[in-house]
């Protein structure tokens, strides 16, 4: 599957842009049939997430609704909240990325992720960042992540992984599962 992401500086991305030009963006790609599935940022306003569900949902094209904190991992009621958000909104699949202070925020955040797959109807994509959080990349799946990145470049985010010693990984845990 081919999955569309233009990431704004304000969520960890490379470039700033334009609320409308975002919009029209997701849009414009969603109704190219040459992708699967856009990953939209989730707090861009409900009237801008609505827009691009829309649009992706008419085009036959599945959403990603993301949430990136950089700075903290937010409490499990929290996370297990934005998750739900994301839900309501009408994504396909939720997904949040949280950057850990300390091995218990890494915990905070599998343990919400083992409750909203329990408790949302959408699968959902969590992960921990940078080295104190590369575990839950490498095992998120256990808990109910249905998704993990690697990269095969430069990475995009604290504690990617490349994608062949992920696919290792995930190799072992599959054999073993």
């Amino acid at each position: 599957p081919i999955l569309f992401t233009f990431r704004t500086s304000k969520e960890g991305g490379e470039k700033a842009i334009e609320t409308p030009v975002y919009v029209e963006l997701n849009q414009k790609i969603s109704a190219t049939g040459y992708v699967d599935l856009v990953d939209m940022e989730a707090f861009t306003g409900d009237d801008v997430v609505k827009t691009i569900i829309d649009a992706a949902h008419k085009a036959g094209v599945k959403v990603i609704a993301s949430n990136h904190d950089f700075f903290k991992t937010p409490s499990e009621n929290e996370i297990l909240s934005i998750l739900k958000q994301m839900e309501e909104a009408g994504a396909d699949i939720a997904k949040i990325a949280v950057m850990p202070e300390s091995t218990e925020d890494v915990l905070t955040l599998l343990s919400a992720t083992c409750k909203a797959k329990k408790e949302l109807t959408c699968p959902v994509i969590t992960m921990s960042m940078a080295g104190t959080g590369l575990i839950s990349r490498l095992s998120g799946e256990v808990f109910g992540s249905c998704l993990t990145f690697g990269t095969a470049g430069n990475i995009s985010a604290p504690g990617q992984i490349d994608a062949l010693k992920l696919r290792s990984v995930l190799h072992i845990l599959h054999e073993n599962s």
